[in-house]
């Protein structure tokens, strides 16, 4: 799978998530960024919810030419090589305390095929 299929996936899984959780809850606030050398994401995050104290749903991804030499000290047949990063986390503090507080991270890291 393409770093451009996997970074789709996530961005559609970030907007299950947001939709699913808004339908219990209240609206969340999103962000956009965008990252000079490759890269960018979206923050969504929820505050004073009806069920959620806060909660945030984020989506992140960062390129780069060339991977730093502590990414590559373990593994020196990946250095120099451009690399595509990308996850989805989602963070959820429930209101109330008998229910536990949840921590989601989806990742995929691709070095010199992006």
């Amino acid at each position: 799978m393409s770093p451009a299929a996997v970074h789709e996936y996530f961005a559609g899984l970030q907007k299950r998530f947001v939709s699913a959780l808004e339908g219990l809850d209240s609206p969340f606030r999103k962000d956009s960024w965008t990252r000079a050398e490759g890269g960018g994401g979206t923050s969504c995050i929820l505050e004073e919810g009806k069920v959620f104290e806060r909660g945030g749903v984020n989506l992140s991804r960062v390129q780069g030419k060339a991977l730093p030499p502590s990414a590559s000290a373990a593994r020196p047949q990946l250095a120099g090589r451009s690399y595509d990063a990308m996850g989805v986390s989602l963070v959820l503090h429930p209101r109330n305390p008998y229910c536990p507080t949840a921590h989601m991270n989806v990742r995929f890291f691709s070095a010199g095929d992006t």
